[in-house]
C-alpha cells in the first residue's frame, strides 16, 4: 500500500506521459501483487492482464499518435479541485466504515450464497476453479452484461471516431510521432518481439483454455490475446497488423462472441431447460455444464480481444 500510495504521488507530479504510462503499469502490478496477498488470484491476474498489460499497450499506442510531454496548463483555480479530491476521498472513507473487518468470521457474505458455492459447486458444476463456476454458471446473467458492456464500448467508440469523414484524408495511419519512430527502428525490440509474441498468443490459448482448473478464463485471455497484436502493430505497422487480423474480421468476431453466449443460453431454452442453464446441453448435468461453461468462455474471450483490437485499429485511424 506505501508503494501504491508513492508511485500515485509520482503520477501526479510527473510531466512526461512516457514516464506516466509506465509508473501506471508499475501501480496495476502493484495492486495485482496485494490481491494475491489477499488470496484472490483470479483478480489478480485480471488485474495484471488489464491494468499492467493491454492499458499500457493502449496508452503507449495513443503516445504514438501524440506526443509524450503534457502541456503545461495554468489552472486559475488550483483549489477547487484539491477542495473537490478532499471531499471525495472523505466520502468514499467513509463509505467503508460500514464494511466488516477483513476475514471477520460472521460477516454477512460468509452465511449466505458462499457456503452454497464452495460446498456445492464441485456436485453441481464439477469443475475444480470455483471462480469460474460463479462467474460463467451460477452468475452467468451478470458475466453476460459485462460482455455485452464490453460490446458496447467497442461500437461507440466506432460510432464516436471511427466513423470517415467526408474530405477527411486517412493516409495517415499512425501519426509520425517520435516513440513510434523510436520503436520500429530499434532492433532489440523488433526481434525481441518477434521472439515474444508467439509465446505470448500460446498463453493466452493456455489461459483460455485452462481457466476451467485455476485462474484464468475468457477475460484475461482475451486481453492477453489482443495485446500480443498491439504490440505487433505497435512495433512494426499497424497495416502490417491489419494483414493478420483485418478490420472486417475483428468487427465480425465482436459479434460473434456476444451471440456465442446468448446463443448457449438460448440453446437451454430449446432444450426444455431455462436460460444459461447448460444442464441440458448434454445427457450428463456436469457434461452439460461444462459445455455450457467451455463455450461462453470462448464467446468471452473471442469479444474481449475482438473489443481491443477494434479500439486500437479506430484509434490508429487517425491522423496526428
Amino acid at each position: 500500500m506505501v508503494f501504491m500510495a508513492t508511485i500515485g504521488f509520482a503520477v501526479a507530479r510527473l510531466r512526461n506521459l512516457f514516464g506516466v504510462v509506465m509508473l501506471t503499469s508499475i501501480f496495476s502490478l502493484t495492486a495485482a501483487a496485494l490481491y494475491v496477498v489477499l488470496d484472490a488470484v483470479d483478480v489478480a491476474f485480471t488485474e495484471a492482464a488489464v491494468g499492467a498489460g493491454i492499458s499500457t499497450v493502449l496508452m503507449l499506442g495513443t503516445l504514438a499518435l501524440t506526443t509524450s510531454e503534457e502541456k503545461h496548463l495554468e489552472s486559475r483555480k488550483p483549489w477547487l479541485a484539491l477542495g473537490l479530491v478532499i471531499i471525495t476521498g472523505a466520502v468514499l472513507v467513509y463509505g467503508t466504515f460500514d464494511m466488516p473487518p477483513y476475514g471477520d468470521p460472521t460477516s454477512v457474505i460468509h452465511h449466505h450464497v458462499v457456503p452454497r458455492y464452495l460446498e456445492k459447486s464441485g456436485q453441481e458444476i464439477g469443475i475444480p476453479n470455483v471462480v469460474t463456476s460463479v462467474l460463467a454458471s451460477y452468475r452467468g446473467y451478470d458475466t453476460l452484461g459485462e460482455v455485452f458492456v464490453i460490446f458496447t464500448a467497442a461500437l461507440g467508440v466506432l460510432l464516436i471516431i471511427g466513423r470517415p469523414q467526408r474530405g477527411r484524408r486517412r493516409t495517415l495511419r499512425m501519426g509520425v510521432g517520435e516513440m513510434r519512430l523510436g520503436m520500429s527502428r530499434n532492433v532489440i525490440l523488433r526481434v525481441l518481439s518477434k521472439l515474444l509474441i508467439p509465446f505470448i498468443l500460446v498463453f493466452a490459448l493456455y489461459v483460455q483454455w485452462h481457466g476451467d482448473f485455476g485462474p484464468g478464463g475468457g477475460f484475461q485471455a482475451g486481453v492477453i490475446f489482443a495485446a500480443g497484436f498491439i504490440l505487433y502493430a505497435l512495433i512494426f505497422d499497424v497495416d502490417m497488423s491489419r494483414m493478420v487480423v483485418p478490420t472486417w474480421a475483428t468487427r465480425l468476431c465482436l459479434a460473434l462472441g456476444v451471440l456465442l453466449y446468448a446463443g448457449v443460453g438460448m440453446a437451454g431454452i430449446f432444450l426444455g431447460g431455462n436460460f444459461l442453464n447448460y444442464n441440458v446441453l448434454a445427457s450428463e448435468p456436469t457434461s452439460g455444464q461444462h459445455l455450457g461453461i467451455l463455450l461462453v468462455e470462448f464467446g468471452v474471450g473471442l469479444t474481449v480481444a475482438a473489443a481491443m483490437i477494434t479500439i486500437f485499429y479506430t484509434f490508429a485511424r487517425q491522423e496526428h
